[in-house]
């Protein structure tokens, strides 16, 4: 793997990838708050779980918003635009996809019979990744394609599961989250 292709990938992913972790801590700053899915049941299972809020929601569509505009900033004017810009439909889509694939893992998990903070390897890793993407690809499919290439997509496969239990063994011993997966 070329470190420039690492460094690209992070840099195009970093509204996703913190994206999450921002609702984990939001929860922690003052209550969790509503449920999104207000205590509904679908087939006698929870749809989302107390886990999925909409506190935890905004907030890390906010943050991630935050973290591609201030990518932008510092691509403009610290690093002369050698990193891919962010348009304004990515600095939505990125966070927001991220946080809808969260979603839609945490709706099957519930399906399947996991309980909330139960590991389920690999769905864990790369559910916010295919959100981010799916929406990317759906609403802002030229700026994706532009700087998504196969190779930034095969090291974010491959780099996202090392990354995502790295910052959740983080988020473990800060107390941040109950779980190191």
């Amino acid at each position: 793997m070329d470190i420039f292709v690492i460094f690209k990938m992070i840099w195009l992913m970093l509204p996703a990838y913190l994206a999450n972790p921002a609702a984990a801590i939001s929860a922690k700053i003052g209550g969790a708050g509503r449920a999104i899915d207000f205590g509904k049941s679908y087939k006698d299972k929870r749809i989302f779980g107390d886990g999925k809020t909409y506190k935890g929601l905004v907030s890390g569509i906010i943050f991630g918003i935050f973290v591609a505009v201030s990518q932008n900033i510092i691509n403009i004017y610290l690093i002369n635009s050698v990193m891919p810009a962010f348009n304004f439909t990515a600095i939505l889509l990125l966070p927001s996809g991220a946080m809808l694939g969260d979603l839609v893992a945490s709706f099957f998990k519930r399906r399947m019979g996991f309980k909330r903070g139960q590991a389920f390897p690999v769905l864990d890793q790369l559910d916010f990744v295919a959100g981010a993407w799916f929406l990317e690809l759906l609403f802002n499919r030229e700026w994706f394609l532009n700087n998504f290439s196969a190779g930034i997509i095969i090291t974010a496969i491959i780099l996202t599961p090392f990354f995502h239990l790295m910052f959740n063994i983080i988020g473990y011993k800060l107390r941040i989250s109950k779980e190191p997966w």
